[in-house]
């Protein structure tokens, strides 16, 4: 556990798939507000380029450029579906090292804050985590729209329970991840603390999620 004199806590917050750090900045002005004084919100840029164009009805934000994404679930089409259980993927590896890059360069991090792929991308970090990987020192994890990655090669960092205390946020409404898929992500930790909001794929950020969030963060810091 601890604490930045003066400036809160610290957290790094990866983007959703179809974004970029500048994007996901500005979705996220409600909860840097809510959040201000008690957290620092940090962003990273996902390595690799969207080129793809947007299938209907898909995808977090499918007008925005550049778009960028954590890695891809159809290597040959260059695209990604949190539905698609892909016997192969590409770009998890270059995806950490960027997150890894990030802790050494932004650092010090207290926690991460991930949304839909990169709140996948989150809960593999947890699992790297406590393998004793040492490019992620963090104590905790808030993961919003996030969802269990459906990539063959991804299916052993779900095979035991993630001790990493974490916060699983999830919309009711959600068309693009579901309440369920989130439900099975939070389902791989030890004790997952679970907000539900009525809303759908966004980071959410009034009044009853600003006292969730602040209460869980409050235990990390001292």
């Amino acid at each position: 556990m601890s604490s930045r004199g003066g400036g809160g806590l610290r957290l790094l917050c990866l983007h959703g798939y179809r974004q970029s750090a500048d994007i996901f900045r500005a979705r996220t002005g409600s909860l840097r507000k809510a959040l201000r004084g008690r957290a620092e919100l940090l962003y990273v840029d996902a390595p690799h380029s969207v080129d793809a164009p947007l299938p209907s009805g898909e995808g977090d934000d499918g007008n925005c450029s550049p778009q960028t994404g954590w890695w891809f679930s159809n290597p040959q089409e260059g695209t990604f579906s949190a539905l698609e259980e892909a016997s192969s993927c590409k770009g998890l590896e270059e995806s950490l090292d960027s997150v890894a890059k990030a802790f050494a360069e932004q650092g010090p991090i207290d926690g991460l804050l991930g949304f839909s792929q990169g709140a996948a991308l989150v809960g593999i970090i947890c699992a790297l985590k406590q393998r004793g990987d040492p490019r992620f020192p963090f104590d905790f994890a808030i993961v919003v729209a996030g969802f269990k990655s459906q990539a063959a090669p991804h299916q052993g960092y779900y095979q035991e329970p993630i001790a990493v205390p974490s916060l699983h946020v999830l919309g009711e409404t959600d068309r693009v991840i579901s309440a369920e898929m989130s439900r099975q992500l939070a389902s791989c930790f030890a004790e997952p603390v679970t907000l539900i909001h009525t809303g759908g794929h966004f980071v959410p950020a009034s009044a009853p999620q600003k006292k969730a969030y602040l209460e869980f963060l409050d235990q990390f810091v001292k």
